[in-house]
C-alpha cells in the first residue's frame, strides 16, 4: 500500500512539472508568442533593446505636424495613426512598454534628438537631419504642395521661386528643409507649425503655403476661393529614426521597418485610420 502511494504522489508531481505555468508570467523574448499574437519576426539582441529601450522603455516621438503619421483621435484626443501603430508594434516585439512623448512638429522632433527626450522617431529622411539622426528606409511616401488663392496668377510649380513672392511653410519641417536649399529668389517665411502655414497665409497676405498636399486639400475646403498647384513639388520619404551612435538599434530598425512593410502592417494601418494618398515605400535594395 505504502508503494502504492508513493508512485501516486510521484506521477502527480510529475505531471504538474509538465503542465505550463499559469497567470502573470512574462513573455520571454524570442520564445513562443502568446495565443493569437503573431510571433516576433525579427529576434531580439540585448544590444538592440540597451539601444532602443536604455530606460527599459521606448520613448517614441510622435509628431501631430504631419496628419498622415498622426492625429488626435477627436472622441478621445488620444493619439493615433500609423506612427503611434508602428511605436507600438515595435515595443511589442521588444518586449518593453511604449511612452509616446508628443510634439506638434517635426522640427521640435529632431531639435530633441540630442537631448534623450525619445528612442525613435517618425520624420521625412533628409540630409540636413542625418548628421543626427540614423534613418531607416522610408515605410511611406507622401507629396509636397503648394497652395494658393484661387485668384492668384501662379499656376504651376516653376512661377513660385519669383522676386515678390513669400512662401509659408512650417518651420523645421521636411518642406522647410527643402526649400530653404532649392529656393533662390522667393522669400520663406516660417509658421510655427506645419499646419499652420495656411491660416497664415490667408491672415497675412502671404502669396504660397507649402506642406502635405492632405493637409493643403483640408486647408483649402475650410478656407474657399484657395486652390493647390496641380503637381506636388518633392516627394517625401518617411521614415523610422534613433539618435546616431545607437549601432545595433538602427540595424533593428532598418529590419522591422522592411518588415512591416512586407507584413502589410503599414498599409493595414493606413486603411484602418482612413488615410489616402499616402504610398507605400518599396522594397529597400
Amino acid at each position: 500500500m505504502t508503494r502504492l502511494i508513493a508512485i501516486s504522489v510521484l506521477t502527480l508531481l510529475l505531471t504538474a512539472c509538465a503542465l505550463p505555468p499559469q497567470g502573470g508570467g512574462r513573455h520571454a523574448i524570442g520564445g513562443a508568442a502568446p495565443a493569437g499574437a503573431p510571433h516576433p519576426a525579427i529576434d531580439v539582441s540585448p544590444a538592440v533593446r540597451l539601444d532602443l529601450a536604455p530606460g527599459g522603455r521606448l520613448k517614441a516621438a510622435i509628431n501631430f505636424g504631419n496628419p498622415i503619421l498622426a492625429q488626435r483621435d477627436p472622441a478621445t484626443g488620444e493619439p493615433r495613426g500609423v506612427s503611434v501603430d508602428l511605436a507600438r508594434e515595435l515595443g511589442r516585439r521588444l518586449g518593453v512598454p511604449v511612452e509616446l512623448v508628443l510634439f506638434e512638429s517635426a522640427g521640435r522632433v529632431s531639435a530633441a534628438a540630442r537631448t534623450s527626450a525619445w528612442d525613435i522617431a517618425f520624420l521625412a529622411v533628409d540630409p540636413g537631419r542625418a548628421g543626427e539622426i540614423a534613418f531607416s528606409p522610408p515605410y511611406v511616401v507622401i507629396e509636397g504642395a503648394y497652395l494658393v488663392r484661387e485668384s492668384s496668377p501662379i499656376r504651376s510649380n516653376d512661377q513660385v521661386d519669383q522676386p515678390g513672392v513669400r512662401v509659408v511653410v512650417g518651420r523645421g519641417s521636411a518642406y522647410d528643409l527643402y526649400l530653404s536649399r532649392e529656393i533662390r529668389r522667393a522669400t520663406l517665411v516660417h509658421a510655427d507649425t506645419s499646419p499652420a502655414v495656411t491660416d497664415r497665409m490667408m491672415a497675412q497676405g502671404i502669396e504660397v503655403a507649402a506642406g502635405v498636399k492632405q493637409q493643403l486639400q483640408a486647408d483649402s475646403r475650410r478656407h474657399p476661393g484657395t486652390r493647390l498647384l496641380p503637381e506636388s513639388f518633392m516627394s517625401i520619404h518617411q521614415a523610422m529614426g534613433t539618435p546616431r551612435g545607437r549601432l545595433a538599434g538602427a540595424d533593428y530598425l532598418n529590419q522591422f521597418v522592411e518588415a512591416m512593410k512586407a507584413e502589410g502592417f503599414v498599409a493595414a494601418s493606413l486603411r484602418r485610420h482612413g488615410i489616402e494618398g499616402a504610398s507605400i515605400a518599396p522594397a529597400a535594395r
